[in-house]
């Protein structure tokens, strides 16, 4: 949804141009009262979008409308009512908190075809069970456009079936059976490590958006939790709470957590490594892309490696 872009970076107190910036990625960055960032201006334009700033013009700068704006959307959405944009109402604002299960027995009994450019209860449904997966990130609205299609897509080639974007028998019988990473539950952490890598490169290109959990658009937590989900490996959202739930190795092996220290103490960014002293992330400039450890952006910034 926000794009990012590391403009500068607080050394011993002292405000310095960060080097390599093209590349630097905030992680999980939080929006509140006092900031101006040009994710704050596309916050502004999605809450009136949905009717919460209305009359007001996009700045870029946050302030006590916007916070209002944003108290009135979470108060409306039943989440924390705190005026601070966090994942929660990140979510919120992409529909996530919305229709979580419309009609669930409907959609596993549906025997029919829904493709692209239908639109009704049909596809409500199969954007509802898409949702329960993980794979639909959005608002249920009953439309089949280019989102929902990429979503199934994405889950018939998660499954095995064929990827043709059409939600046909098949696809709703296997939406109504067992969790998508369920097959993938006994694999050794040597086969989770090398289909972790696999996966992760078949998203290099794959754009930077904040929030994002999906192949339509990934945050730097977002892209690890999606890939490693994708190989029968549960990790939390955060790229916090991925330090904490992991275990510390001397020196990374294919497939491990490689945490960097960005914008604020302790770990604020991670990605794979794919041996060799390369691993892929999720940069703000070039989406998901691999780097270098030993550059002169990450490699001062490089707080070390955990196993999953």
């Amino acid at each position: 949804m926000f794009k990012k872009v590391v403009i500068t970076t607080t050394i011993a107190g002292s405000l310095l141009l960060a080097p390599n910036v093209s590349e630097a990625a905030l992680g999980d960055q939080t929006l509140y009262n006092g900031m101006k960032h040009s994710d704050v201006t596309e916050l502004q334009n999605l809450l009136d979008s949905k009717g919460y700033f209305n009359y007001h013009t996009a700045t870029g700068y946050y302030g006590s409308i916007t916070e209002s704006g944003v108290r009135s959307f979470q108060r409306s959405a039943g989440i924390t009512v705190d005026g601070v944009v966090g994942p929660q109402t990140v979510n919120a604002l992409n529909g996530a908190a919305t229709v979580q299960s419309t009609s669930q027995s409907t959609s596993s009994n549906y025997s029919g075809t829904v493709r692209y450019g239908d639109r009704g209860q049909d596809v409500s449904n199969l954007q509802s069970q898409l949702k329960n997966k993980g794979f639909y990130n959005y608002s249920v609205d009953g439309v089949f456009g280019p989102v929902t299609r990429n979503a199934v897509m994405d889950f018939q080639s998660s499954n095995g079936l064929s990827v043709d974007g059409i939600a046909g028998p098949q696809t709703f019988g296997a939406l109504s059976g067992a969790s998508t990473s369920s097959s993938s539950s006994n694999e050794s952490t040597q086969t989770a490590s090398s289909s972790v890598v696999s996966i992760a490169k078949q998203y290099i290109g794959v754009p930077y958006v904040w929030g994002g959990s999906t192949p339509s658009g990934f945050d730097c937590s977002g892209f690890l939790q999606y890939a490693y989900n994708k190989a029968g490996v549960s990790l939390p959202r955060t790229v916090a709470s991925m330090w904490n739930a992991t275990s510390s190795v001397s020196s990374p092996s294919v497939g491990d957590l490689v945490f960097f220290e960005t914008y604020k103490e302790g770990p604020s960014h991670a990605g794979i490594y794919l041996g060799n002293g390369k691993f892929i992330h999720t940069s703000s400039s070039y989406g998901v892309t691999i780097s270098s450890m030993d550059n002169s952006y990450w490699a001062p910034r490089y707080l070390g490696a955990k196993e999953v």
